[in-house]
């Protein structure tokens, strides 16, 4: 499969000047990175959250990084208050059974423009740091290379500060008698 033809239409239509990077088959943001060996805080990792029983929203954090809910259900009532639209009082990762559904591309491949999948995206503050993001096409062997600037021109997105550190494994060494 290649990128996505609306991913690709809205690029070429604005003028984004953009770099397809082909890699060897990775399921993850984090396997992206290391794959191309980039920066993880600059690949975006693309989470589909569910907030209501119709509604998702898309969560966009580095790749060597978790979501921290509770900051992500803050900075979405934050949204949903200025929109005039009740609170919500729990979010949770949308079941791949919609994902199929419901998004375009492959699962865990997801494009990080809500505008593609009419949903709001909410974007961490980390991530406008670089120069540059790595972007998901739809596509597990794809990526994109583009300005952190031209993505944030592109998209209206809500930004905030919603992820953290991923927490290490402790491996147990209980001693054998």
């Amino acid at each position: 499969m290649a990128i996505l033809k609306s991913l690709q239409n809205l690029l070429e239509k604005n003028k984004v000047k953009h770099e397809v990077i082909d890699h060897k088959t990775v399921y993850t943001a984090l396997d992206s990175a290391e794959t191309q060996h980039i920066k993880p805080q600059e690949v975006v990792k693309t989470l589909v959250m569910k907030i209501s029983a119709k509604k998702y929203v898309l969560a966009l954090i580095p790749a060597n990084k978790n979501l921290n809910k509770k900051k992500f259900l803050k900075e979405v009532n934050k949204v949903l208050k200025k929109e005039g639209e009740k609170a919500v009082k729990t979010i949770e990762f949308a079941k791949e059974q919609w994902m199929k559904k419901n998004m375009k591309g492959k699962i865990g491949a997801t494009i990080p423009f809500g505008s593609l999948s009419k949903m709001s995206a909410f974007i961490d503050r980390s991530l406008l740091k670089n120069k540059n993001l790595i972007i998901n096409t739809g596509d597990y062997e794809k990526s994109i290379k583009l300005a952190t600037k031209k993505f944030l021109e592109l998209e209206e997105m809500a930004k905030g500060v919603f992820s953290e550190a991923k927490k290490k494994k402790i491996k147990s060494k209980a001693k054998k008698k």
